[in-house]
Order: C-alpha cells, then sequence, then structure tokens
C-alpha cells in the first residue's frame, strides 16, 4: 500500500460526500491529482453490508491505492465487524465518520454528534484499532456547537488510543454547511498532537489553499464540494503550490470528455436507468462552469438514457 502520509509535500484528497464521491468520482480526482479519496460513509449496523446502496461503497481490490472506507456507526462492536469486513475486502485505511452534520445521522448518535460523548469515541478507538492491522483514521468537526468546541480533545483521545491521521472539517455539528469555515480549531489540533492533520471546509481555490495550508500548518487538504464538477481543482491547486503560478481552466473539450467518462463510469456502478439519474446532478455541477450551462443542465436534466444524455453532452460541447 502507498499510505499518502509518507510523502513530501502537502497531501491533496477528495473528501468523503455521501451521495457523491462513488467510484466513478473517486478515480476521476485521482486521475486529476488528488493523493488519496475516501469512500462515501459506509453503516456499520449489521446486515447492511448486503444493501444495494452499501454495495456500491465497499472497498474494491482494483480501486487505486490506498483504499480508504468511511465507517459510521455508534457501537464499538458493531465498527469492529464492519471494519474487519471491509479489510477483508481489501480496505486498506478504516476512517470513522465524526463529521455527519445529517440530521438521521446525528438523530442516532452518530457522526458529528459523538463528539458530545468523549468516553464513547475512546471505547470506538480503541475497538477499531484493536479490529484491524491497517491503519485507522478520523474526520471531525470542531465540536457540537460553537461553545462546545472540543475537536482537541477527540484529537488527542485519537492520538492516545492508536489511529494516524485526525481530519478536522471547520464548522460545528450545529453549523453544518453555513457560514464560513474557521480554522483556528484546525491551527490547535495541529499544535496539541502529533499525528498528521487535513483541514477541511470552503478551499475552493489554489490561493485559498495555501493560504489554509500557511495558517494551520496542517499536513494537506480535504477538497469536498469544490471538486464537484470540477475534479481539476487537485492538479491545480498542486501547481499553485509548487510555482505560484496559476493554470489555465480546462477547455470545453476537456469538459466534453470528462463529462462523458463520468456518465460512462456511472452505468456499471448503478445500470443504466439509475445511472442517468444520478449523473443529473454531477452534470448540473460541471454546468456551472460552463457557457449556456444553465441550458445544458435544463435539457440534461429532461433525458432520461445515458446515451441521449452523451450525444446532448456532444452537442452542447462540440
Amino acid at each position: 500500500m502507498s499510505w499518502p502520509f509518507a510523502q513530501t509535500g502537502p497531501i491533496l484528497a477528495l473528501a468523503p460526500m455521501a451521495g457523491v464521491t462513488d467510484r466513478a468520482m473517486r478515480d476521476l480526482c485521482r486521475s486529476e491529482g488528488a493523493d488519496y479519496t475516501v469512500s462515501e460513509m459506509v453503516a456499520s449496523k449489521p446486515g447492511l453490508e448486503a444493501s444495494r446502496k452499501s454495495q456500491t461503497r465497499h472497498a474494491q481490490a482494483d480501486e487505486t491505492e490506498p483504499r480508504i472506507v468511511q465507517l459510521l456507526g455508534t457501537e464499538p462492536e458493531d465498527l469492529a465487524r464492519a471494519a474487519r469486513f471491509q479489510v477483508a475486502r481489501g480496505a486498506q485505511v478504516i476512517d470513522l465518520n465524526m463529521g455527519c452534520p445529517a440530521k438521521k445521522v446525528c438523530a442516532v448518535a452518530a457522526g458529528s454528534a459523538l463528539m458530545a460523548d468523549p468516553g464513547r469515541v475512546a471505547a470506538i478507538f480503541d475497538a477499531l484499532v484493536a479490529a484491524v492491522s491497517v491503519p485507522v483514521t478520523v474526520k471531525l468537526r470542531t465540536g457540537v456547537r460553537t461553545d462546545q468546541r472540543n475537536a482537541v480533545e477527540i484529537a488527542q483521545l485519537a492520538e492516545a488510543c492508536g489511529l494516524q491521521a485526525v481530519a478536522v472539517h471547520g464548522r460545528t455539528r450545529a453549523d453544518r454547511f453555513q457560514g464560513q469555515a474557521e480554522y483556528d480549531t484546525i491551527r490547535q489540533v495541529k499544535q496539541a498532537i502529533t499525528l498528521p492533520v487535513m483541514a477541511n471546509g470552503d478551499i475552493c481555490t489554489p490561493k485559498q489553499a495555501q493560504d489554509v495550508l500557511k495558517y494551520t500548518d496542517a499536513d494537506g487538504l480535504l477538497i469536498g464540494r469544490a471538486a464537484q464538477g470540477y475534479p481539476w481543482i487537485f492538479r491545480e491547486i498542486r501547481h499553485f503550490l509548487n510555482t505560484g503560478e496559476t493554470l489555465p481552466p480546462p477547455g470545453t473539450e476537456t469538459f466534453r470528455q470528462v463529462m462523458r467518462r463520468h456518465i460512462q463510469a456511472l452505468i456499471p456502478l448503478y445500470g443504466e436507468l439509475q445511472a442517468a439519474r444520478i449523473a443529473r446532478k454531477h452534470i448540473g455541477w460541471y454546468s456551472r462552469h460552463l457557457p449556456r450551462g444553465t441550458q445544458l443542465r435544463q435539457a440534461f436534466n429532461r433525458l432520461d438514457q445515458t446515451d441521449q444524455q452523451l450525444e446532448l453532452i456532444d452537442r452542447f460541447l462540440t
């Protein structure tokens, strides 16, 4: 396995996003310079491994290393069992989701809601590290709410329990995705532990990436929403960090080729009917960067067959 934190220079990775970072998205971002990608979160409850949704989120042996699977749950035993299952399928890193702010997740005290219970967190960390021989990492928020920012405490628990990296989104659970991310807490986490720390939240341009790295002293960045419809963000950030120069944006033909590739990569994952539906949100994101993007999106959303969608892409972008 090529463990990303062994490399020199800042790590640039695709943040896990439910309903977004499937295999198709991960492969595209790797091809455009992401050092690693993380799967969509996989529920750890027994019996869910065989669900249709989970089947598209398991580790796959032919995926580019390192193969990282993110688990969601609240029970140490369930998470340990799920980690062993994923490693047996080829996962090379297990990441624990303590960052999701979704109501249905937090309602069962999972995701970022776990940060309110450090005792349970420590038990989960211990169970995961004992269950598998591969690295275990965690993605946090800064805390449950602004008056209860405890990311430093949780990160110190992670280090004490034997985890190997921590990622921090610069918002609380209560913030969800509103307002501006703050980086003071990420900086404090980096100062408090010796583990690699990844910064996440509102990093949308190469200059922002440079500024966040400098301010937080983080070991790398997780890029989320900025990569939706724009997988080139990784190579653009890398080029700027290395040279101080801004790459020109991709041309129309590059967009056409990548959009076609993205649509086609969805078919083996979901089947043609569901792939055509899922493609709509991705093409909607791509279209934000294109001339006549609104027209393209509106026309695309009326189609329910992938061959028609591909033909439309060609007509608009050729």
